[in-house]
Parts: C-alpha cells; sequence; structure tokens
C-alpha cells in the first residue's frame, strides 16, 4: 500500500498538479487524494483507472490494482463492518453459534465471556459495543443489502448465556426473519446431508461485483478473494440452503425451540 500511495504522489507530482487540481481532474475531493498518498486510504479500482488517465500514465496505475487485492481485503477480519456496508447481498451458514448480525446483546456477552483466557472487563465491553455496532447494516429504515441467513437447529439449542438470554435470542431471531429483505432458514439436526459441516462461513457480494468469503477458526480468521474459491464457497451455501427449510417454515421450528426453552 505504502509503494503504491508513493507511486501515485510521484506521478501527481511530476505533472505540477496540487491534490486539489489532481482531486478536480479525477472526481474526488483533496482530503481524500491526501489520505490515499498518505497511505490511510486504499484507492477502488476507479480512482486508479482515472489517475492513469489523468496523469497520462499509460496504464501504468491502473495495473496497480491487481496488487491492491490483497490489500483491499485485509487477511485478518478487522473491518467486517466496512465490508457489511458495501455489501449488496450477504450470505451466512453458521453451525455452531447465532451469526452476530442476529445477536441480542446479553447472547454476543455470553459468547465473548466464554472465551479462555478471558477478556479483561474493559475488553469484553468493547467487543460486545463493536458487535451491536455492526447491526446498523440491518436497519429497516436505511437501504439495506438482501441477507440470507442459514443456522443449524443446534444454534438454536445450545443454551448459551442460560435460559432467559435464548428465550430473547429466538425471539430475535424471529423479528429478524420477518424483515422484508432477510431470508432466515434452519438445517435441522435430522437431516442426513449437511454441506456445511466443515463449519460455518460468510459470503459479501459486494457493489463492484466482486464475492467475499469470510471464515473464522480458533486463532486465525481468513479473508477469500480468488474467485476460484469464492465460488466453491458460493456452491456450496446454494446446496446448504437447499437442504435447509424454507423460510416459513424455519420460522415455525424456532417458534417451536422456543416454547420448549
Amino acid at each position: 500500500m505504502r509503494t503504491v500511495a508513493r507511486q501515485l504522489k510521484l506521478w501527481r507530482e511530476s505533472t505540477g498538479l496540487t491534490q486539489a487540481e489532481f482531486g478536480a481532474a479525477i472526481g474526488y475531493g483533496e482530503e481524500l487524494v491526501s489520505s490515499v498518498e498518505r497511505g490511510r486510504r486504499i484507492p477502488r479500482p476507479e480512482y486508479l483507472d482515472r489517475a492513469d488517465e489523468a496523469l497520462s500514465a499509460g496504464g501504468r496505475l491502473a495495473a496497480l490494482k491487481e496488487d491492491l487485492t490483497e490489500v483491499r481485503y485485509p487477511k485478518k477480519v478487522r473491518d467486517v463492518k466496512r465490508l457489511e456496508a458495501e455489501a449488496v447481498a450477504l450470505c451466512s451458514y453458521n453451525n455452531s453459534v447465532i451469526d452476530g448480525l442476529l445477536q441480542t446483546e446479553e447472547y454476543a456477552r455470553a459468547i465473548f465471556g466464554g472465551r479462555r483466557p478471558p477478556f479483561s472487563g474493559e475488553e469484553l465491553e468493547r467487543q460486545v459495543a463493536a458487535r451491536m455496532a455492526r447491526q446498523e447494516v440491518l436497519d429497516p429504515t436505511t437501504a439495506q443489502p438482501v441477507f440470507s441467513f442459514v443456522q443449524c437447529e443446534a444454534t438454536l439449542r445450545r443454551p448459551i448465556g442460560g435460559r432467559m438470554v435464548m428465550r430473547s435470542q429466538l425471539e430475535r431471531l424471529l423479528e429478524a426473519g420477518r424483515l422484508p429483505n432477510v431470508d432466515l432458514q434452519v438445517l435441522p439436526l435430522s437431516r442426513e446431508e449437511n454441506s456445511g459441516i466443515d463449519g460455518s462461513f460468510r459470503l459479501l457480494k459486494l457493489k463492484d461485483g466482486t464475492t467475499v468469503g469470510l471464515s473464522e477458526a480458533p486463532l486465525m480468521s481468513r479473508v477469500f478473494t480468488n474467485p476460484r474459491e469464492t465460488t466453491v464457497l458460493d456452491m456450496r451455501y446454494g446446496i446448504i440452503r437447499a437442504q435447509a427449510l424454507p423460510p416459513r417454515e424455519s420460522l415455525a421450528i424456532i417458534e417451536k425451540v422456543l416454547g420448549e426453552t
């Protein structure tokens, strides 16, 4: 990223343009140009295309897009909220816990509170607050992506946080499942086939047409941007959805589990 930022600055300075003049030429503000040249912001592909044209770089700057692909989507999922904000469609399969976007605060606190070695009290609250902030993307009063969640039935029956916490969590799932842009499905434990037995994962389809896959394991998080890998995850998710109950039947099974809790 620092190398790309340096190249952009050198090309701009070689033409005698100020940051403000360059920004006006490519349709971006001076502040964004400054942030890019200092390595604080990762330029989008169209930024490099416009910069290449404005600076008559002959394709040299546009060619940097490929180098920025992995930088744009960090290996560790520290900016999931940003990716979710850029998504037009989000798909999630979980077989261990309820998806973070659907968790109640008490459920999330129980999840983070069960970590070993434990978080400090301050860090625990920071983690919970960050998870709750991510749920802004589900706000029905704003433009949102389309969501598809598949929860293994085991996540409904695992009493994380105790009976009352789980009751509230199941009620939250019923509320979310009735939102017009949310499809919530349950994969029953009685199914003989489960193509998600390898573990939970997510797929985010972004506004620029790319697909990003996310998976987490102990001590490791992975981001997938290679089309060969995201295509496999997309295919797998489609099969999992076919194995799960339809949304209406899924809400019925959640209500049934709630009645038993």
